[in-house]
């Protein structure tokens, strides 16, 4: 894998013999992930689900950040709250954003913005997977 053939991120997951807890390895980053103990984990991280919000979370502050910084604007703290719930057969992402600083013409041109982040327009797209075992 290399950065000539498109790779934005890598990552590497391993797991042990503990019940379900996995080691992350992304550039020099490590953490772990986990189900919760209501799902037979033993809770040592986020879930993988938790890691998907996060993931949308992150990339939301990140924009919204570097836009607010192109137009000048005095955008204080970010906040993005995140849940993935379940509607019927569908599941469906809630995101509330709460910024500081600015006024209503600004925070409604950054929900614009929230929806053309990278990360939600991958997750909107749908992201084609292709799985081969060695």
């Amino acid at each position: 894998m290399s950065e000539a053939a498109g790779i934005v991120a890598a990552a590497t997951v391993s797991m042990g013999a503990t019940h379900y807890a996995v080691d992350i390895a992304t550039g020099p980053h490590r953490f772990a992930a986990d189900e919760p103990k209501s799902a037979g984990g033993g809770d040592a991280g986020p879930s993988p689900f938790g890691l998907l919000l996060a993931s949308l979370g992150a990339c939301t502050a990140i924009t919204l950040r570097m836009y607010a910084e192109r137009k000048h604007w005095t955008l204080g703290a970010i906040e993005v709250r995140l849940a993935y719930r379940w509607q019927g057969e569908t599941p469906a992402i809630e995101r509330r954003l709460t910024l500081a600083g600015l006024d209503a013409a600004q925070r409604a041109r950054c929900a614009e913005i929230a929806e053309k982040t990278p990360v939600t327009r991958a997750l909107k797209r749908g992201i084609e997977i292709r799985t081969s075992v060695e």
